[in-house]
């Protein structure tokens, strides 16, 4: 795993139940309502800040996935929201960075992003992905989706790699 680590250029993420733990409240008017993790949120930020690309891949629509995926510091370009093809997002966000896929780590945890956690460098899948994710990561994460599965691996990797620098002070004009 650790050669796969050492390659990683890119992070991208599925939400529902991977940023998420996959609940969704609605409201009556049908705006829905979804939990994030700060510590996975932090993550993110902190491969930002560090000069790693972001990107997030999801079938949600709503803007409050827009929103928050601009607060952890995915660019407004890197967002691909409705997507019902994933590998084709991927396959972009690739090319418009000139990115191999090999240096993206991609976090899926369902069906939809099994062509992708194929095709990536590193495919991870929070502990109660589905199996046909599982089969088709590379990594299975200790911690559920919504729960530190993306901060754990982000730090993993980072750490790895010697790029775990925390600078608070960048952070506080950056976030």
């Amino acid at each position: 795993m650790e050669d796969k680590f050492k390659k990683i250029k890119a992070f991208a993420f599925d939400v529902d139940g991977v940023l998420t733990n996959g609940g969704v409240f609605a409201d009556v008017d049908g705006e829905l309502f979804r939990t994030f993790d700060a510590k996975d949120s932090f993550g993110m930020r902190m491969a930002a800040m560090n000069g790693y690309l972001l990107c997030t891949i999801t079938g949600g629509r709503s803007e409050s996935i827009r929103k928050r995926m601009i607060t952890c510091g995915v660019k407004d370009e890197d967002i691909y929201m409705g997507s019902r093809k994933k590998i084709l997002d991927f396959e972009d966000f690739c090319k418009r960075h000139s990115l191999k896929s090999e240096e993206v780590m991609y976090f899926g945890d369902d069906i939809p992003d099994v062509p992708v956690l194929e095709a990536c460098g590193c495919g991870v899948c929070p502990a109660d992905a589905v199996i046909e994710a599982k089969e088709a990561a590379d990594l299975v994460s200790p911690y559920p989706g919504g729960a530190r599965c993306v901060r754990n691996t982000i730090e993993e990797v980072m750490r790895l790699q010697g790029r775990w620098i925390v600078n608070l002070d960048l952070y506080q004009k950056m976030f």
